[in-house]
Parts: C-alpha cells; sequence; structure tokens
C-alpha cells in the first residue's frame, strides 16, 4: 500500500467555502497507530480539514491520501473509503428514538449483510469496550452526556475502522466525563490498533494522550511536534493560544467573524 507509514498525508492543501479561503499551504502527515491532536481556537477551520479528510469537501489546490489512497470524488469509492473511518461528531447524532444499542447496530445494518444473532453479539462487544453493555436498553434522552457520548463512540467503532476521527469530543463534559472519554480513546487506540485524530481545542486535556500535536491559526499550520515540544515553544502566537489569552497574534474579532460566517 503506497505511503504505508502514513495514515492520513495532506500535501499544499488549500480549502476554500465559497470565495473565502479557510486553510492554505498545509502539510500534514499522520503516523499509523498514533494519536494525533489538532488543535486551534473556535473557527480556525479545524472541521473544514475534518470535511477534506472524509470528501466531504474537496480541496480548491493540493492532495489529500487516507488509507494510503487518494480521497475519491466518485460517491460509490468514496462510501467504501468512509466504512473504514470512524468519526464521533460533537453532537453525538445519536437517533433518539433508538436505544443505545440500536444506534449501535446501525452502521452493521446499514453496510453489512450479517445475521441478526452475529449483529447483536457485536453490539455487546462495543458497548462492553466503552463500559456500557448494561445501558444496551437505555435510550438517548435517559443517557447522561458521557454516557451518550461513549454510545456514540460504540457506534463508530462498529465496523472496526482503522481510522477514527474525534471532533470536539469533549463538548458539553464536565471535567470527569471528560477524563472518562480522553483515557477510553487512548485505550481503545493502543488495544485496538487504530490510529486517531482529534480535533479540539480543549489543549490540556489532550496532550497528555497525544503522540502528535498540531496547531493551525491564522488559516495555516503554525505548529507541527511532539506534545512537549509544543509545551516548550517560544513562538507568541501558539503561547497566546496556549495560555488563552485575549491579546496577540490570533485576533478574537477575527475568529468571530470565522465563525459567524
Amino acid at each position: 500500500m503506497p505511503n504505508a507509514s502514513a495514515a492520513v498525508r495532506v500535501t499544499g492543501l488549500r480549502l476554500d467555502r465559497g470565495a473565502r479561503t479557510i486553510l492554505r499551504d498545509i502539510d500534514l502527515s499522520v503516523p499509523r497507530g498514533s494519536v494525533t491532536a489538532i488543535l486551534g481556537p473556535s473557527g480556525c477551520g479545524k472541521s473544514t480539514l475534518l470535511s477534506a479528510l472524509t470528501g466531504e469537501l474537496d480541496p480548491a489546490a493540493g492532495t489529500v491520501e487516507v488509507l494510503g489512497q487518494p480521497v475519491p470524488r466518485r460517491k460509490r469509492e468514496l462510501l467504501e473509503l468512509r466504512k473504514s473511518i470512524g468519526v464521533l461528531l460533537q453532537g453525538n447524532g445519536l437517533l433518539t428514538d433508538l436505544t443505545a444499542a440500536e444506534n449501535v447496530a446501525l452502521p452493521l445494518r446499514t453496510h453489512t449483510d450479517l445475521p441478526r444473532d452475529v449483529i447483536r453479539h457485536l453490539v455487546e462487544m462495543k458497548l462492553h469496550a466503552v463500559g456500557l453493555r448494561a445501558a444496551a436498553d437505555l435510550y438517548p434522552r435517559e443517557l447522561s452526556g458521557g454516557m451518550a457520548r461513549r454510545v456514540a463512540l460504540a457506534r463508530a467503532l462498529a465496523l472496526d475502522p482503522p481510522l477514527m476521527i474525534y471532533d470536539e469530543p469533549l463538548t458539553g463534559l464536565d471535567p470527569i466525563a471528560s477524563g472518562v472519554i480522553m483515557s477510553l480513546i487512548s485505550r481503545l487506540n493502543d488495544s485496538l490498533g487504530l490510529t486517531s485524530i482529534i480535533v479540539t481545542h480543549h489543549v490540556h486535556e489532550t496532550l497528555p494522550i497525544a503522540d502528535r500535536a498540531v496547531v493551525i491559526a491564522n488559516g495555516g499550520l503554525v505548529f507541527d511536534g511532539t506534545p512537549s515540544e509544543l509545551e516548550t515553544t517560544a513562538d507568541p502566537l501558539i503561547r497566546q493560544f496556549l495560555k488563552g489569552e485575549p491579546d496577540g497574534p490570533i485576533p478574537f474579532d477575527a475568529v468571530e467573524r470565522t465563525e459567524a460566517a
């Protein structure tokens, strides 16, 4: 398989939305088996980058390779690639009229011809992996925020994807639930041999489990290295982000304009 050492490889990427350039000149390589944190202030383009990795947004320039192949544009080929990518959405995306078990079973019923008993067994395994086997018959409204996030994680893992993408996995969670989710992400990555990409602005919760850290700001990639290198950098732009300072190279009003657009 080409580029076998990298689960994701991005070269010279430019991403536009309409007439506006969101990201430019992005070069990024995500090693297989790693946990890579993509960090940056709200509205900087982190989720836009994810859209390019999953084929939702075509590059205006540059290339995107996922799991050793260019992200296809043909619908059928793109669907096949997406079966190999698990995505944990910010809002969980659980269907409210289905139980936890039924939500986890949904990808298996949609994309496989497995017998009902096999699907039931796989669902039990996925829920057990996230510590929620006893919650199989509960509906989303009966779950706490942390439990709902874990059910969504079990569903994202249903098809055993080699690549997991987490889009702001700690949104709306209290510190204890956040700690549980980050520990779970790390454990699953190691035990299942996954490659994980975590897109977040929760720096201090994410860096302890990350192998690599990438920072996006002002429309480009401003840092790519280890968490320890990130924490010791003297770059004023990165220091502003890490310390949460209102004044500095990253203008707050520009972030707000990006979010509003």
